[in-house]
């Protein structure tokens, strides 16, 4: 996992404030966050050995990421402490039944190509990479061309979107955006790209499930229902999931459903983290619905 690691500050409210409004909120939580260890996290809770590759600033909030990643068993041998700089933080405000999110990168603005290549052992071993667009863009595109020389497959979620070279995308295994990144990514058109990237475009559509072209046609894998407290994490789970499942060998169409389940669970707590499931919570999900036409 390569990305960003960062403390949420997340306030409840009823509604949004206008410009230049005040209004009173119901409550504030400081959770640990950051798409890099969300992802790190939700895949290391499903059973799979995670390397995490970042910076932190050397402050208390640096320090709180750091223990949080080592108390879910991810290895943090590779995130760096940078000094004179706070770490990255995301302002999350929940309401009218969704988020608003303003992120500082802070510290997660120190990754480069030399933390990567600290990173190198952990590299060549690994089953898959994992990258988002919380760091730098460079540090994105060397990590991509250099797992390509090392034949390892990479999952690039491209949040928050930014523009990408068209050959760097070919480099990339997995591609993930959700429908409002596809949409900013692939300007001619989501369902031409899709048929562009056969099982390798994955668009994630929230409650709508995930649509990808296997080939021959355009599929749509549904989501699981369920009665959402926080769908903050639930991208990052996915993206989290689905990584394990298919460096596990799963078909994409059963690591995508395997991801959605992992998602669905993971709403139904207050915070990114707090809600990410085990394995046995998702597997018992799947089990619950193996009868069902969700796929």
């Amino acid at each position: 996992m390569i990305g960003s690691c960062s403390i949420d500050l997340t306030v409840q409210s009823d509604r949004r404030p206008l410009a230049g409004e005040t209004v009173i909120g119901r409550s504030l939580t400081l959770s640990p966050g950051g798409k890099g260890a969300n992802q790190a996290v939700a895949a290391a809770r499903l059973g799979a050995q995670v390397n995490m590759v970042g910076c932190v600033g050397d402050d208390d909030y640096g320090r709180q990421i750091i223990s949080n990643l080592k108390d879910n068993g991810v290895d943090t041998s590779y995130v760096q402490t940078i000094s004179e700089q706070s770490s990255g933080t995301a302002h999350i405000t929940l309401a009218e039944g969704d988020n608003s999110i303003i992120v500082i990168k802070g510290a997660n603005d120190s990754v480069s190509k030399s933390v990567v290549d600290e990173a190198g052992p952990a590299l060549e071993s690994a089953d898959i990479v994992l990258l988002q667009l919380e760091i730098p863009l460079p540090a994105v595109v060397y990590t991509i061309e250099l797992c390509r020389r090392l034949n390892v497959p990479v999952l690039l979620n491209p949040a928050p979107v930014s523009p990408i070279r068209e050959e760097v995308l070919h480099h990339v295994t997995y591609l993930t955006p959700n429908q409002h990144e596809a949409a900013l990514l692939f300007t001619s058109g989501v369902d031409q790209a899709l048929k562009k990237y056969p099982n390798q475009l994955l668009v994630t559509k929230g409650s709508q499930g995930v649509r990808f072209f296997d080939g021959k046609e355009i599929r749509n894998i549904a989501a699981f229902q369920t009665a959402a407290v926080d769908t903050t994490g639930a991208g990052d789970t996915f993206n989290g999931a689905f990584a394990v499942a298919v460096s596990e060998g799963k078909p994409i169409h059963d690591s995508i459903l395997f991801a959605n389940a992992a998602a669905a669970l993971s709403v139904r707590k207050l915070g990114a983290q707090s809600g990410m499931p085990d394995r046995e919570q998702v597997e018992s999900l799947l089990k619950e619905h193996q009868n069902t036409d969700i796929g």
